[in-house]
């Protein structure tokens, strides 16, 4: 038997569990803006309280959290006093095109946001576009080309397969 992933969402559409598990992380206020810091090289505590402005208590719970869910890490640099650092991890950084989107978004969307900064590549300084590419057309394309589809789920209450090491045509010895 196999569960549609995303079918109990209650009238959600695809993604949406998704969406709300990744809002569960990041999705207030502070939390991208730590990440966005990070980013940006920034990874001692008092830096993140003097660049963004933040209370250090909500520093302090949106770090812990952060580190709790994979998004950073916290490395001991120096023992007497104790202090810590906090860079982003692998999934931490993959977070830099939701950014790039949001920057995007307020450009084009929220009325007086002007150009804030302009992202290049770094080896030739050429502004980015961002876009979403095909790996099976080697294509690339907007978002109005994408649609959701719910993927196959295998559910855990699928019977074990018929076919076991009994059944292979050398009768499961190896030989």
């Amino acid at each position: 038997m196999v569960r549609v992933a995303g079918a109990a969402d209650a009238g959600g559409g695809a993604g949406s569990e998704a969406i709300e598990r990744t809002l569960r992380v990041i999705g207030d206020r502070w939390s991208i803006l730590i990440v966005r810091a990070g980013l940006r090289g920034i990874r001692r505590f008092d830096d993140f309280c003097e660049d963004l402005g933040i209370a250090r208590p909500i520093l302090t719970e949106r770090l812990r959290r952060l580190v709790e869910h994979g998004v950073m890490t916290k490395v001991l640099y120096q023992e007497h006093p104790t202090r810590f650092e906090y860079r982003l991890t692998e999934a931490g950084v993959a977070l830099s095109p939701v950014l790039v989107a949001l920057v995007r978004w307020s450009e084009d969307h929220v009325p007086g946001a002007e150009p804030s900064v302009a992202l290049v590549h770094s080896p030739c300084g050429t502004e980015l576009e961002q876009a979403f590419w095909c790996r099976t057309c080697s294509t690339t394309f907007g978002p109005t080309a994408i649609r959701g589809v719910d993927r196959q789920v295998p559910d855990d209450t699928s019977p074990p397969s018929s076919e076991g090491p009994e059944d292979a045509p050398d009768g499961g010895n190896g030989h």
